[in-house]
């Protein structure tokens, strides 16, 4: 009926085994919750699929062979973006040590700013590169 006092040992025990449950609780709801947005994004595709066939709609706008490729993924659009990307990042980095040793910027905001903004013009220049290729 009283409560009894719980040890050291126990103590520890019982503090990460909570941290074990967080951890699983945490992994099975990221999970849980990528599963919902595949199977609601599958599902409502599916039903406006079976929609347009119901209403007689051409077939040939389900096709991703050959013709249908304009807006699909191309392993060499994401080579020359991932490309650029790093590419932009280095010379953030490189642009960050010259600014710190320089005394431009403060200490501590110098390599994230610049990190962030040659990566974002080299994401620029990429979309200009590949609007100019379509």
């Amino acid at each position: 009926m009283f409560l009894q006092p719980v040890s050291k040992g126990a103590k520890e025990f019982l503090t990460n085994k909570f941290k074990v449950m967080e951890g699983l609780i945490g992994f099975i709801a990221f999970f849980a919750t990528v599963f919902g947005i595949l199977y609601v994004h599958y599902t409502t595709r599916n039903k406006e699929r079976m929609a347009l066939i119901e209403k007689g709609a051409d077939a040939s706008l389900f096709n991703t062979g050959k013709e249908g490729m304009k807006g699909s993924f191309s392993w060499n659009k994401f080579t020359l973006k991932a490309g650029m990307l790093f590419m932009g990042i280095a010379l953030g980095i490189i642009a960050g040590a010259i600014m710190s040793s320089a005394g431009i910027l403060d200490e501590d905001a110098n390599y994230p700013a610049m990190i962030f903004f040659f990566g974002g013009l080299s994401l620029v220049l990429f979309y200009v590169i590949d609007r100019k290729s379509k």
